[in-house]
């Protein structure tokens, strides 16, 4: 059992700090574009605290944890601010932050494939490990101790919720970065766009839960190709 919950726990280490760095990135290339709001908001910092929502990053991925006996997590930290008209590239600026979330992430989910080759474990042991890593239980006895199979495991975490992440946040529905995407490849009207940021977190619930089984395909996809990568 105590074994159990330091996974847990490293699991959701993982997904806090893969939220953080995904944030941060936005208000590093921000920064980068000349836009210094981030920087003086003292938001360019791995200090979790200055990032934690107590709503996104602790009640809700703490319930989804309780509802699904520790299978499955999601949160959010606090947005990282920037000001759009402080970029110096004001036709490509937004474009460039909005996608500097998703680029991290899959930036260190493919840092985590390459680190996983050096592994020296045998593919079924991977295998079993990639197949086992939500059931506690499986997996803490596959692992037996073995520190090459820890860290394994532990570059799945990391794959895992980065690739989430990333294509998660690609959805084109605020306050998701593909909206800001959306935004800059396509001319949306602006009432179109007054209206998507006022009523967007509703209409990504309405998506979630009447098209969920599509975003999840979506996910499934995009984790089982990097999985795919580490064997």
């Amino acid at each position: 059992m105590g074994s159990e919950v330091i996974l847990i726990v490293f699991y959701v280490i993982i997904l806090i700090y893969s939220i953080i760095l995904h944030e941060i990135s936005h208000g590093v290339i921000a920064l980068w574009l000349g836009d210094v709001t981030a920087k003086y908001a003292g938001r360019l910092t791995l200090n979790p605290r200055t990032h934690i929502d107590p709503i996104g990053s602790i009640l809700v991925p703490g319930m989804l944890l309780l509802a699904s006996m520790g299978q499955m997590a999601f949160g959010w930290a606090k947005p990282v601010p920037y000001n759009p008209h402080n970029l110096r590239n004001q036709k490509w600026g937004e474009l460039a932050v909005a996608l500097a979330g998703p680029a991290i992430n899959i930036f260190i989910a493919t840092l985590a494939v390459i680190l996983s080759q050096a592994i020296a474990l045998s593919s079924v042991v991977k295998e079993e490990i990639i197949r086992n890593f939500r059931n506690w239980s499986e997996v803490g006895q596959i692992l037996s101790g073995s520190l090459e199979s820890i860290f394994f495991l532990l570059l799945v975490y990391i794959v895992f919720w980065n690739i989430v992440l990333a294509l998660f946040n690609l959805i084109p529905i605020p306050p998701l970065d593909g909206s800001k995407i959306l935004y800059s490849v396509f001319p949306i009207d602006i009432k179109v766009k007054v209206f998507l940021e006022q009523y967007g977190f509703f209409i990504l619930l309405f998506v979630i839960f009447f098209f969920g089984s599509g975003i999840q395909t979506l996910l499934s996809w995009g984790i089982s190709t990097f999985f795919n990568f580490m064997l």
